[in-house]
């Protein structure tokens, strides 16, 4: 019979947590993969294949970089890195997918799409499968913005990106959130020629301003064309090149470029499951409402991941939200998800990452605040790396001193940014970040500096000096 305990549609990291989740508690499950091969986004076309390349174009562009006794610099044969990602690919898909799912005895997998036909079943390939309960995690797909023209000219993804055969000469990305910061710099340190339009006042605008206006001024310092407040209009193709007109402030221009690249948004893969039929509200772009048990407006279904209408969309946050929402479903638990300490990240080069609120957020909900922003420039390790690009920003509480935010951009931030979660999801204060003893000399030195900093002037200070 096919009968479970629950059915989970989805492949990538809140489909798996689920079916783990579900292993655990001895359910009989069901996991349906559509789409992408099992492993999602992330190791296929997302964290794992983008990391990989954006590595490879980082120690080529900078060898050497700041050192007079280095001489010379690397060059990258493009072909030879895309087989080097893809062969990657294959391993951790083989190895963190794959053989998971086939360690699961309580889980049987199942490959093709699926679609409700009533409120408690599926039909996958021409079969109908019950389920008690149901997690979706179907993720979401790339979205080309509808501008004029767009039918008459040819254009990637970032899927697209990761596989290309040949190095383009140009480039044309519009949008400058993570995607287009990272493929852009990615591509321009292999030696394309990168311009990004982004139709906002600001790359990355949902981080601190002097962080965004930091990052931005580094990337235009290495030589990538950035275009702000740039509302793209129409495409055409002409001479073999994709040519974008786009307005700044009223006033017309264009770009060309070999290859044009949209990296400006997402939308929910919700369009072929017929979730009316399960009684699954969306919202008007399509995402799936859940409650904050992650909870449909089905009581028996429930959603993880770029599905959802919730926010901070990560691979991890996809993984937490399958974990939950598979033993709130299972066992009647009312676990919510915490978004308030999910940090971010972007992977150019310097990083930026952060968690917590922004000094406008905190402003926003009535705390009383203070901020400070240290330059990396007074980080030993910084200097010793010869990499200082970068500013720390701290948002406290300006009577109790405790920490609601710290945002990053700097070398290895990515990674900096997990003292900042531990941090902020403690409610640690900035004389708790103080009095916690660092190495020296390491970047993760710059968040205890930046404390420090409001109450002293690092600048003048001995190293290691509290």
């Amino acid at each position: 019979m096919n009968e479970y305990d629950l059915i989970i549609i989805g492949g990538g990291a809140g489909a798996f947590a689920a079916a783990i989740k579900a292993n655990e508690l001895g359910a009989k499950t069901a996991l349906v993969n559509a789409g992408l091969p099992v492993g999602g986004t992330c190791v296929n076309v997302g964290c794992v294949p983008s990391k990989t390349l954006l590595k490879i174009g980082e120690i080529a562009y900078y060898s050497g970089h700041g050192f007079k006794s280095i001489n010379g610099k690397l060059t990258v044969d493009f072909e030879k890195a895309i087989e080097e990602e893809l062969e990657l690919v294959d391993k951790m898909r083989h190895d963190k997918y794959v053989e998971v799912l086939s360690n699961l005895k309580n889980v049987t997998h199942f490959e093709g799409k699926a679609t409700f036909v009533s409120k408690t079943e599926i039909e996958v390939n021409g079969q109908k499968l019950y389920g008690e309960k149901f997690v979706i995690a179907t993720g979401s797909t790339a979205l080309p913005a509808p501008l004029e023209g767009l039918e008459r000219v040819s254009y990637i993804t970032h899927i697209d990106a990761l596989k290309l055969k040949k190095l383009p000469k140009s480039m044309v990305v519009i949008g400058a959130g993570p995607l287009g910061l990272e493929f852009g710099q990615m591509y321009h340190h292999f030696g394309t020629k990168v311009t990004i339009l982004q139709k906002g006042p600001a790359v990355m605008p949902r981080t601190e301003p002097e962080l965004s206006q930091a990052l931005q001024k580094y990337l235009e310092d290495e030589g990538i064309a950035i275009f702000i407040n740039a509302d793209s209009k129409a495409l055409r193709k002409e001479n073999g090149e994709v040519v974008v007109s786009f307005e700044v402030d009223g006033k017309p221009q264009e770009v060309r470029g070999e290859v044009l690249m949209f990296a400006s948004g997402k939308t929910p893969n919700t369009k072929d499951l017929d979730l009316e039929k399960a009684g699954v509200k969306v919202n008007e772009k399509r995402a799936i409402k859940v409650n904050d048990e992650l909870q449909t407006s089905a009581t028996h279904v429930f959603a993880a991941g770029d599905v959802t209408d919730k926010p901070l969309r990560l691979e991890t946050t996809a993984g937490k939200e399958g974990n939950i929402a598979t033993e709130n479903a299972l066992k009647g638990t009312h676990r919510k998800m915490d978004y308030s300490a999910v940090p971010y990240a972007v992977f150019t080069t310097p990083n930026l990452a952060g968690v917590g609120k922004t000094d406008e957020e905190a402003i926003n909900a009535g705390f009383s605040c203070t901020c400070n922003t240290f330059p990396f420039e007074y980080v030993p390790k910084a200097s010793i790396i010869h990499d200082t690009r970068g500013l720390v920003k701290i948002v406290a509480d300006n009577k109790t001193h405790q920490v609601y935010g710290i945002h990053i951009l700097g070398p290895e931030a990515a990674d900096l940014v997990h003292e900042a979660v531990m941090i902020v999801k403690n409610k640690m204060t900035l004389e708790d970040v103080i009095d916690t003893v660092h190495v020296f000399p390491t970047l993760s030195e710059s968040t205890k500096l930046a404390a420090q900093n409001f109450f002293k002037d690092v600048a003048k200070l001995s190293c290691c000096i509290e």
